[in-house]
């Protein structure tokens, strides 16, 4: 599929045509269906997977950018195989694409470390956006559920962390890396942090990716969450 791409294509911006995508669905028709239109649109489908446990040995083998999930797979839940990869390569994002929009998953779902959560019934374009997006560290959601999302990070900053009277001081951060977590934990996208501080995309991930590193934390879910106990999300 991807090896047909055209890397001479001045249409194809160079991180869409290099983007590693693993499609991963027990329901082999779908499966095949979400990897053709992801690779008809010059992103690379570098493996799919029907299961558990095969997802989390071959997402090893080919290391993807974007892992492609559905929830409900056999020998071993999707929640479970996000944990695992994302725990083992904190690089790794993950776009959930699942028929449940029911709460408890989306919010299972984000914990376990996905990046986003698409429901089955958007459209191919809608998911082609929603790879690219989620290949950068933006959150997607189907609309309703990001504010689903937000409000349950507010109830997780109700309850403070329980290692954190046993930590050092956090290291200090720059004045932009505290106002781009600020606009993260407000609930804006990179693109759109980006916009409102008239700076570009990638510096945007690289203050995003610093403030991770200063912080000790592992994904956006803990950076939101340090965020709003600062009380970055109201200042």
């Amino acid at each position: 599929m991807s090896e047909h791409t055209d890397v001479n294509n001045p249409q194809q911006p160079q991180e869409q045509r290099e983007t590693r995508v693993m499609v991963v669905d027990d329901h082999p028709m779908w499966r095949d269906a979400v990897a053709r239109d992801l690779a008809a649109a010059g992103l690379d489908v570098v493996a799919t997977a029907g299961d558990g446990p095969e997802a989390v040995r071959r997402a090893r083998a080919v290391t993807p950018d974007v892992l492609v999930l559905d929830l409900n797979l056999p020998g071993m839940p999707g929640v479970q195989v996000c944990k695992e990869l994302v725990g083992a390569n904190p690089a790794l994002r993950v776009l959930v694409l699942s028929a449940s929009g029911e709460h408890a998953d989306v919010l299972e779902a984000v914990k376990s470390g996905a990046t986003g959560y698409l429901l089955k019934s958007a459209g191919a374009e809608e998911l082609i956006d929603a790879v690219r997006r989620t290949a950068v560290g933006d959150p997607v959601f189907t609309p309703g559920l990001a504010g689903l999302v937000l409000g349950e990070y507010r109830r997780l900053a109700t309850d403070p962390l329980p290692t954190a009277s046993d930590e050092p001081k956090a290291p200090q951060l720059t004045d932009r890396e505290t106002e781009v977590l600020r606009l993260v934990a407000k609930g804006l996208s990179y693109k759109q942090i980006a916009e409102r501080l008239v700076i570009s995309h990638r510096t945007v991930q690289n203050h995003v990716q610093n403030t991770l590193g200063k912080l000790q934390l592992h994904n956006r879910v803990e950076l939101v969450r340090y965020a709003i106990e600062a009380g970055l999300d109201d200042a």
